[in-house]
């Protein structure tokens, strides 16, 4: 067997094989690239091409793809083999720079959010130098942008990079204006941790719901939920700790470093943490997780879900955005050090991210909308839609002091003991976590919460970013001009004002309760609690203007994304009524049936064998459920009616807005009818596996 440190990176063109392979000026060139930036020449790009390709070749690769992520949420990739054939019938494996550098798939069919016409089909990938190539089923997978043939991006990595660049251009100018003289560039990253759920292959191929949808439309509660706590960090059950093993080890081959795996709070539900690496790289790993996750669970006999809410009544899943930025020499920006009250660059970075999380808490929470996730935000098992900062109560007190100009005393380290003389002796933390905020301080980073499992970590971290670059360079213009000797006290002035415009956003306590709805509201801080509440927040003139201000997006693209949301949104829920429509017609409806045939039955039979045989709780249970199941028709009915005039709509906000309430409202309805009903059915007439199957009997 292997070891893992043999095996780790072994299907990743990373900076080891790039320096064992290529000539030492080329890589140089390339990892300037890579450092800084800079334009790739083309017999640069030719000589890595080579290299690229005699190592993917050595390990079994026989195609290459421009491996990309258009707006669908997804990666897509079209594979072209190395092969060229020759005069004399025979073939060479060739692989140029220009085929590195860009690719040419089609782009009609891509979501444009009107970019784009259907007979106007031609789009490109462009290479992205800072993310290693990898291989994966014998194919060279290249990371690329993805842009139209007029210059718009259509992909997600494109804006992210922007952000990147937008925010380290911004923190450096900061830096170098407090001092920090050596630092040329400032990298985000992200560590995102990443929920899901494990189910029976069979048990998944039977339900309709699972697989149009990713989650379940209809289906009563199991007898036992998660209510007792068992589940969370309990012992792997074995089927499952042998798919986590093959999916570490598929993971570590391709350079993923996963960490951290464990038992999550519902049944069937587990969790996979990263180590943190550069956002886009981050990015990048994270679509390759998701994907890795669900082809190692079929070849377990699972399917893995990943929709942010595949059963009701018990916890949906999450993804924990883990961010922080990182000069080139080596500093944590938010590490607060020892004395976090007398590092100023700390408290500057700090201010700069509370003001950004205030200013544009409509675009966080915006970040992560979607269909799947409005079922989990603000339902007590994720972070509030209301978006808040924890810092924990040394923070606050260090921002408390220097809002009132009064002394900070730095608590002493408690040391806990548990009583237990055999245990040794360990220092608490300066500060407790807060499952309920979304956007929380976490020791040396932010650990934003609100995240979907489905999602890309994209769309968040080009708002976090640009967001932070804006409020770096509103500081910028403050302290520009500021002489010298006065540079510290203008530092501390801008410090203290900041902390007192924005500590509205600061609160650390219980985010499930009324009452800090209620504060909120006070507070004047949103309260976006859907989809189709936020998304207008996107082509709001002071959103345009961030995004373009910082040259993230152009108008243009912005309009764009805001149609291609409102579209997805429409259709996800579209999909869902009738998929529900069709559950209930032909599964459900045909199950009832059944059983209440038996029913009937068993009345007869018994009032055939003798009159004194009381038949009333047949009677009563078959009248019970007629009485439910004619409600149900009615509901279904109903549904059906606002599937249509959905259908004539045009498409648009009106349109979301009718697919949240009318048709998702009916939707609940039917649901609550036929869950009712199928409490009474038993297993064996059903046509599809119950909660209880599904979640206890892996």
């Amino acid at each position: 067997m292997e070891r893992i440190p043999e095996i780790y990176g072994k299907l990743v063109f990373n900076d080891r094989i790039m320096r064992d392979k290529l000539p030492g000026d080329v890589y140089k060139a390339l990892r300037k690239t890579i450092k800084k930036g800079t334009h790739l020449e083309l017999d640069v790009a030719n000589a890595v091409a080579i290299a690229m390709k005699e190592w993917a070749v050595e390990n079994g690769a026989t195609h290459f793809t421009h491996w990309f992520q258009p707006m669908t949420g997804y990666t897509a990739e079209k594979h072209d083999s190395f092969i060229s054939p020759t005069d004399d019938g025979q073939v060479i494996m060739e692989f140029s720079g220009k085929e590195l550098v860009k690719g040419e798939p089609d782009a009609s069919s891509f979501p444009s959010g009107g970019i784009r016409a259907t007979f106007e089909a031609r789009g490109y990938t462009a290479w992205d130098p800072s993310s290693p190539a990898f291989i994966k089923d014998g194919t060279l997978c290249i990371p690329t942008a993805f842009c139209s043939y007029t210059g718009e991006a259509l992909d997600k990595k494109t804006p992210l990079l922007r952000s990147m660049d937008a925010l380290s251009k911004e923190a450096t100018r900061i830096l170098n204006l407090l001092g920090n003289e050596e630092v040329e560039s400032v990298t985000t990253t992200v560590g995102p941790e990443q929920e899901y759920f494990l189910i029976d292959k069979d048990d998944y191929a039977k339900r309709r719901d699972l697989i149009f949808t990713g989650r379940t439309l209809i289906g009563a509660p199991s007898p036992k939920g998660q209510e007792m706590d068992d589940h969370y960090f309990g012992a792997l059950r074995p089927r499952v700790a042998a798919y986590m093993h093959d999916l570490d080890m598929e993971l570590w081959k391709l350079g993923i470093p996963a960490k951290t795996k464990h038992n999550e709070v519902a049944p069937a539900q587990h969790e996979l943490a990263p180590v943190f690496d550069t956002t886009n790289v981050a990015v990048d790993r994270n679509q390759l997780t998701m994907e890795i996750m669900k082809r190692v669970a079929q070849k377990h006999n699972f399917v893995c879900l990943l929709h942010e809410k595949p059963f009701a009544g018990i916890n949906g899943s999450g993804k924990h955005n883990n961010w922080s930025m990182t000069t080139n020499t080596g500093a944590n920006l938010l590490d607060p050090g020892k004395t976090p009250a007398e590092n100023t660059q700390f408290l500057v970075f700090l201010a700069a991210v509370i003001k950004a999380v205030d200013e544009y808490a409509d675009m966080m929470r915006l970040s992560v909308a979607s269909a799947g996730n409005d079922h989990r935000l603000g339902a007590n098992e994720a972070p509030p839609a209301i978006i808040s900062i924890f810092l924990g109560d040394e923070l606050t007190a260090v921002i408390d002091s220097i809002k009132n100009d009064t002394f900070f005393k730095k608590n002493d380290k408690v040391v806990m003991e548990t009583g237990a003389a055999v245990i040794p002796h360990f220092t608490r933390d300066n500060t407790d976590r807060n499952r309920t905020s979304p956007f929380a301080f976490t020791g040396n980073k932010f650990e934003f919460r609100s995240l979907g499992s489905s999602a890309s970590v994209a769309t968040p971290n080009i708002v976090l970013n640009t967001a932070v670059a804006d409020a770096l360079s509103d500081f910028y213009e403050v302290l520009k001009d500021v002489p010298a000797d006065e540079l510290q006290s203008a530092v501390h002035d801008l410090i203290k004002d900041t902390f007192k415009k924005h500590e509205r956003i600061i609160f650390n306590g219980n985010g499930y309760t009324d009452e800090w709805v209620r504060e909120a509201e006070r507070r004047g801080l949103y309260n976006l609690k859907s989809t189709p509440d936020v998304l207008p927040r996107f082509i709001d003139e002071r959103n345009i203007r961030l995004f373009t201000k910082h040259g993230i997006f152009t108008e243009t693209e912005i309009r764009s994304r805001y149609e291609i949301l409102l579209e997805n949104y429409c259709k996800t829920i579209h999909i869902e009524a009738c998929t529900l429509r069709e559950m209930i017609y032909h599964d459900f409806s045909p199950a009832v049936i059944r059983f209440m045939d038996s029913l009937s039955q068993s009345v007869i039979s018994k009032k055939q064998i003798s009159s004194l045989i009381s038949t009333s709780a047949e009677e009563r249970m078959l009248e019970k459920i007629s009485a439910q199941y004619e409600a149900l028709y009615v509901a279904v009915g109903k549904l059906e009616e606002a599937i249509a005039r959905a259908e004539e709509m045009d498409d648009g906000l009106d349109l979301a807005q009718f697919y949240h309430d009318p048709v998702f409202r009916d939707m609940e309805k039917v649901r609550s009818i036929a869950d009712g009903i199928e409490a009474y059915v038993p297993d064996e007439f059903l046509p599809y596996p119950t909660y209880s199957k599904i979640l206890f009997y892996v």
